[in-house]
């Protein structure tokens, strides 16, 4: 599980709040500067249009121009197209058409991080690792992840062509889409009634499919709990609130810090702690996993296991437009119940455990501090 860190596609590193549709408008309160800016966006935009020698799209120049503005705050930040917006959507609540697999970016490209069993990809043979470098005979070098997503995912039934390089080699793949359900939610009963709960992200889902294990675990009288947050990379943060008040005793949970906003906080009414619970952690567990992580340790509800988590405190909002576009921008931080900012720094473990390429030391040392 020895892990760099990796940009992972954006959609999954969300802490999402949905607030109301808006329309942008200038306010007569903007000031002379903000003014004198957007005239000036106006004339360099009717510069372009009347110079350009080729035919241009309005509508793609306002889009680009939007994109820019807000991927230069943050990595999190962005534009979505009406297109783009859907995808977002189908995300986010765990259901979406496609093809099965986790991707991220490397060296332009983009690289299967992870394969969802039983699906098309899996099917058809695309396998972990695999870089993909082509989609239906198009270049994808630099086109980014989201971008790359949009282009694999596509109406079920439908076709989509791969170019994976393996091993030196390209492969040309087609598979057919269909409607992929993730389900975040993984468990067992390991030797000595050790419960093992995996959570993959956060969807809509996620909180519905950890009781659903939490019963089974009580209807056997499992104690003892395993909480696999590795390569967690987040999701929506109602959810990660969620499942914290399953394992955090009566208090404080998580804080949210809002610009010119009283800080708000979020807290569990659980008067007992359940389990004896051991949470495993690593650079890719980040945003949501980190809320979870963060509240068991500095509430004491556990011990975390593993590496320094990704560092990522702050939360995103999405914001639907008119026409059907979304803005999604950084709108606030949050902190963990101890008021100890991580963006940037990660968690620690309590307990630091490196993991090797032919064992699973981490889970290893979960099993013989529960047994």
């Amino acid at each position: 599980m020895n892990k760099n860190k990796s940009k992972i596609i954006i959609f999954a590193l969300i802490l999402t709040l949905i607030i109301p549709s808006f329309a942008l408008a200038e306010t007569q309160s903007s000031p002379p500067e903000l003014k004198a800016d957007l005239i000036f966006f106006e004339e360099v935009l009717e510069y372009v249009k009347d110079s350009y020698p080729f035919e241009v799209d309005e509508s793609k120049l306002i889009e680009a121009a939007l994109k820019g503005m807000l991927q230069s705050i943050d990595p999190y930040s962005n534009y979505y197209t009406v297109e783009e917006s859907a995808s977002v959507y189908k995300s986010l609540m765990g259901t979406f058409s496609g093809i099965g697999i986790h991707i991220e970016e490397k060296d332009g490209y983009i690289n299967v991080r992870d394969i969802i069993k039983s699906q098309p990809a899996e099917k058809a043979g695309v396998k972990k690792d695999d870089l993909i470098v082509s989609v239906d005979d198009v270049d994808i070098k630099d086109l980014g992840l989201e971008k790359v997503s949009s282009m694999i995912q596509g109406p079920k039934d439908t076709k989509v062509k791969l170019g994976i390089q393996r091993e030196g080699k390209i492969l040309i793949i087609e598979i057919v889409r269909d409607t992929i359900s993730i389900t975040p939610v993984h468990y067992k009963i390991l030797e000595n009634k050790i419960g093992y709960l995996q959570i993959d992200e956060f969807n809509t889902q996620t909180t519905q499919e950890v009781k659903k294990a939490l019963q089974e675990f009580d209807n056997k009288n499992v104690t003892k709990v395993i909480l696999d947050l590795r390569d967690n990379p987040g999701g929506q943060l109602t959810q990660a609130i969620s499942i914290a008040k399953l394992f955090v005793p009566k208090g404080d949970v998580v804080h949210i810090r809002a610009k010119n906003q009283p800080l708000e906080t979020y807290t569990s009414t659980l008067e007992k702690i359940k389990y004896k619970l051991v949470v495993l952690v690593n650079e890719n567990s980040a945003s949501a996993s980190e809320i979870v992580a963060g509240a068991i340790k500095d509430r004491k509800a556990g011990t975390l296991v593993g590496t320094k988590t990704f560092g990522k405190g702050i939360v995103q909002s999405l914001l639907p437009i008119e026409d059907g576009s979304l803005i999604k921008l950084t709108t606030s931080e949050y902190l963990t119940p101890n008021k100890t900012s991580i963006h940037g720094k990660g968690i620690e473990p309590d307990i630091k455990v490196e993991n090797t390429e032919k064992e699973d030391l981490q889970l290893k040392k979960a099993l013989e501090i529960l047994k």
